[in-house]
């Protein structure tokens, strides 16, 4: 089967209701290692967003679930497999490790479903996506759902699909209806201010920036000016990853700001506002964006800003992406602004810088300049275990213990008196010569 809809239309339940439903009716035992239904999907994001919309269903039903991807411990992934797993929810990558190294087999799959083909196609994931299809058994059903089809997903849709059946919910041309898109031209000098002003609502909002280091730098610049904001972007752990998008999604914070890593599948409801603070370099990235507002039926606003001399090729962008969008000039306090985003809410308390402690601001007052490497070098010691710079104060102070004490006060050995090679002759000589 081939699926087609437009990002927000529910395509994971339209997948994963029938699969689950048919596992039910199956009365197949659960097997260690050896998944019945397979979820192949292009990010850790999308792979743990459909474990949690699935994960309820799944436990009414008695099955087992469990989720596999990259960037994380490997170890609680094998411990469930072995546990047992009905459905597999895999990133490519992570499952082919777990499969050579003999964890996992497909052997005994019934249904495999392909989300987001044309990501994985960007991505280069469909080479392995072949491999991984031809380990599930060839009679097998399978099942492939997309934003769009067209490219190399024809390729592994004339492989593995015989006689497809084709259901798509809408055109691939046609524009989502309560989505309004907006092009403001911005100065270079305004362009902080109004990104502050368009996150400053009261709603949720997304800001998309082309680089990792662009979105750790507005949210931060963001969230020190009263507006709480999380980041998301690939140079974060899985565990960084997952808390921000959960401080979003929970509405601890208003804003994210991410890459293109949040652009697909990522669902969280009532995003009101999409700002493409970047524009993204090609259509389909600026559709799959756009799609974090106006889903399931709710109404979204997008506005892409853009510097004088971007707007010919932002133009083009849009053509090519089916939509007319509203353009303006505009600067901070605009009324464009206001219409968009409403009243502002009112700014958070700026997070506290970390400050030293008395006591370790005391031993840094008092902690001495940093001392030479000669005087941070441990003094050399002797056979005798005394060193060096001992025994140099023991021949220069006539005070010294063992210089008003003689030899009764430092008992010698015969094995020490061996080590330093010398008899009781030697050893006077020695003192003669000092």
């Amino acid at each position: 089967m081939l699926g087609r809809g437009r990002t927000g239309s529910g395509k994971t339940l339209a997948f994963g209701l029938p699969v689950l439903a048919k596992l039910a009716r199956c009365d197949a035992p659960t097997r260690r290692s050896r998944p019945r239904a397979l979820v192949l999907l292009p990010t850790r994001e999308l792979a743990s967003q459909v474990r949690d919309a699935l994960a309820p269903l799944s436990e009414a039903l008695g099955l087992e679930q469990t989720v596999v991807y990259g960037g994380v411990g490997q170890r609680p992934q094998e411990q469930a497999l072995r546990r047992g797993v009905d459905l597999l929810i895999a990133c490519p990558g992570r499952l082919e490790d777990l499969i050579g190294q003999g964890i996992l087999d497909l052997d005994h799959v019934e249904i495999t479903v392909l989300d987001e083909a044309d990501h994985m196609s960007d991505l280069g994931f469909l080479p392995a996506v072949r491999r991984l299809l031809r380990r599930t058994p060839s009679g097998s059903q399978r099942l492939l759902f997309s934003a769009t089809l067209d490219g190399e997903v024809d390729k592994v849709v004339r492989e593995f699909l015989h006689k497809p059946v084709t259901h798509s919910v809408d055109r691939a041309s046609e524009p989502i209806p309560d989505m309004t898109h907006h092009v403001f031209t911005v100065r270079k000098d305004d362009r902080n201010a109004v990104i502050r002003e368009l996150a400053g609502g009261h709603g949720r909002t997304m800001l998309f920036t082309r680089t990792k280091h662009s979105a750790r730098r507005i949210s931060r610049q963001l969230t020190a000016a009263g507006i709480p904001a999380s980041e998301l972007h690939g140079n974060l752990s899985q565990n960084a990853r997952d808390r921000n998008l959960g401080q979003f999604r929970d509405g601890d914070v208003r804003v994210l700001v991410a890459t293109d890593i949040a652009a697909r599948g990522i669902h969280v409801d009532d995003v009101a506002l999409v700002v493409h603070v970047d524009p993204p370099s090609e259509h389909k990235a600026y559709l799959h964006r756009s799609g974090r507002t106006a889903r399931a039926g709710a109404a979204g606003d997008v506005v892409t800003l853009v510097q004088p001399e971007q707007r010919e090729e932002v133009a083009k962008l849009t053509r090519k992406a089916g939509i007319r969008p509203r353009a303006a000039e505009i600067g901070p306090g605009a009324h464009e602004i206001v219409d968009l985003v409403g009243e502002a809410a009112p700014l958070a308390a700026a997070p506290p810088q970390p400050q030293a402690q008395p006591q370790a601001q005391a031993q840094a007052r008092s902690k001495p300049t940093s001392p030479s490497r000669s005087q941070t070098k441990p003094a050399p010691r002797t056979e005798h275990g005394r060193s060096e710079q001992a025994r140099s104060e023991q021949r220069t102070d006539p005070g010294h213990p063992r210089r008003r004490g003689g030899r009764g006060r430092g008992r010698r050995t015969g094995t020490t008196a061996g080590a330093t090679g010398s008899s009781s002759g030697g050893t006077a000589g020695a003192r003669r010569s000092r």
